[in-house]
């Protein structure tokens, strides 16, 4: 591994614990995420967090995802993510349940394997935190009573 890799992945590594540590399950391997969602009934709800090294992620993303995630009155069954850009195939296999465009950091939320609400990067981006928890809220809200 060259010194460029070796620096991504220990970066990667903590920006991966921000949220493992709070709960969400790493999903690594494109086996992992197929295993997964093989496994989910209809009436789970799992939380994505499409992972990224970038700004809007380490800023916006991760702290608005753990925080609604673990305080607000409706919640997740499960909460999982993939890292782009390091986990690439089962990054890969999971935009295939996704079925948007790629976007990194992103989040979805499904209800067994039905895809119910998608926040793009675009919507992430230079967004105030408390907008973007607000629409996380509301996802939940409306899906995870």
């Amino acid at each position: 591994m060259n010194a460029y890799d070796a620096y991504m992945k220990e970066l990667a590594t903590q920006m991966r614990s921000e949220l493992t540590q709070n709960g969400f399950e790493s999903l690594e391997t494109s086996e992992a995420v197929t295993n997964y969602m093989n496994q989910r009934n209809s009436d789970e709800t799992t939380f994505v967090v499409i992972n990224s090294t970038c700004g809007c992620a380490a800023g916006l993303a991760r702290p608005a995802a753990v925080a609604v995630a673990e305080q607000n009155e409706y919640k997740p069954d499960y909460k999982v993510t993939v890292f782009a850009g390091q986990d690439k195939e089962a990054t890969e296999t999971m935009r295939e349940y996704i079925q948007q465009v790629p976007s990194s950091p992103s989040f979805a939320l499904f209800k067994g394997t039905s895809l119910v609400h998608f926040t793009p990067r675009e919507h992430i981006e230079g967004r105030d935190i408390n907008d973007l928890a607000m629409d996380l809220k509301e996802a939940f809200d409306t899906h995870c009573q």
